[in-house]
């Protein structure tokens, strides 16, 4: 669940139900998104991780509900089509945390308005997926904002023989236009710059 607190009176609300471990949120032209952690122990591929968009007052599904309108069997066998899907889909158990749209001056400008997020890395799967930092391209189509493919943008955090060197955690743009990106298993964080010639 997403909570929309006011401050001066004290009062928090539910914005959104129905999400587990909405760890990033970012607005981007006015609309709010999340990242979202799908849960455990329902095989390699299922259920999906996500990017949600975010609307108040709706229902993103969990624990009965996942991914694609897909009802979970350990709580319902009902219809799930009441729910709300997400915008993007990423590989079961990636665990994708903090997510942030760049808008910095540093980079390219094909960067503008892109989304980076950084994925914690899978901790209960045969082939173990996550372990970086993506850039997921937002463009604009007459159907509005679309979150479309996705590539690698910092990787290196876990080695081909399994050693876990790293996970990363959140990103914020610096002051500088660069990207920070905060490592739990490290320790440290990295600032990401851009050389353009």
């Amino acid at each position: 669940m997403v909570m929309q607190c006011e401050l001066d009176r004290d009062v928090c609300d539910p914005y959104a139900t129905g999400l587990r471990d909405a760890v990033g949120l970012g607005w981007y032209k006015g609309k709010l998104y999340a990242t979202e952690n799908g849960r455990d122990w329902l095989g390699e591929e299922k259920p999906i991780d996500e990017i949600n968009r975010l609307t108040k007052g709706k229902d993103y599904g969990w624990p009965k509900c996942h991914g694609r309108h897909e009802p979970d069997p350990d709580y319902t066998k009902e219809d799930c089509k009441g729910t709300e899907m997400p915008v993007f889909d990423i590989e079961a158990h990636s665990a994708p945390l903090g997510m942030e749209f760049y808008f910095g001056k540093q980079f390219p400008a094909e960067y503008k308005g892109d989304l980076f997020v950084a994925y914690h890395g899978s901790i209960n799967r045969q082939q173990p997926v996550g372990y970086k930092v993506v850039r997921i391209f937002v463009d604009e189509t007459k159907h509005g904002t679309v979150l479309g493919g996705v590539e690698d943008f910092v990787s290196g955090f876990r080695t081909r023989s399994g050693e876990v060197y790293g996970r990363p955690v959140d990103i914020e743009t610096w002051k500088d236009g660069s990207l920070l990106i905060s490592d739990d298993k490290a320790g440290v964080v990295y600032r990401v710059n851009s050389i353009q010639k």
